[in-house]
């Protein structure tokens, strides 16, 4: 008789594809991690993450290692490359994963300096919401921005994302967007709304 550990490694659900109306969204893979490795050193992108300066390289490759493992802790969950439809040319990248030490799932975004005030991050963010109210049926999302990232803030609220004001996550207070899947049309969650 057989075990699970001897029948081999269970089968990891990947990431579903999404699309955007100028963007396709798949799972991150070995063939976006030089283009993921120069946005997280961009001193410009990492304004309002963390100390607001890019990590060290041991940092970032920590960082690789943990995204690409997430969907085999947490099926659903995942961090998606953003390419643009017309040329392939790599905008940044959408992520779902639970936020700090919290049971909340997140959405978080970053995308090149280049893309920035074009609307890419708030259409990514609504097929990413629409996932997570749509195929996940998660009851909650949230967004967490540093409070001087006004920008970021008013894509998480066209994504859907209500004002909730404040919450401590990753150790410090954060400006808190919050959305409910009934909240998006009555219990048809986002397909119907609005």
């Amino acid at each position: 008789m057989r075990t699970a550990l001897a029948a081999g490694p269970r089968a990891v659900p990947a990431l579903p594809r999404l699309a955007a109306a100028r963007m396709r969204l798949r799972a991150l893979g070995p063939g976006d991690l030089d283009d993921f490795r120069r946005l997280e050193a961009d001193p410009r992108v990492m304004r309002y993450v963390g100390d607001g300066r890019p990590p060290p390289a041991a940092r970032i490759e920590a960082m690789v290692e943990r995204v690409l493992g997430y969907p085999a802790l947490y099926p659903g969950l995942g961090c998606w490359c953003a390419r643009r439809r017309d040329d392939r040319e790599f905008v940044g990248w959408f992520v779902l994963k639970y936020c700090g030490n919290s049971c909340d799932v997140e959405i978080g975004y970053r995308l090149r300096p280049e893309a920035w005030g074009r609307g890419y991050a708030t259409e990514g963010a609504r097929v990413v919401v629409r996932y997570v109210f749509d195929e996940l049926e998660l009851d909650r999302l949230i967004g967490v921005t540093h409070p001087d990232n006004v920008a970021s803030q008013r894509v998480l609220m066209k994504a859907g994302l209500a004002d909730a004001g404040w919450g401590r996550y990753y150790g410090r207070r954060l400006r808190l967007f919050a959305a409910r899947r009934f909240d998006f049309g009555g219990g048809d969650a986002v397909g119907a709304r609005r």
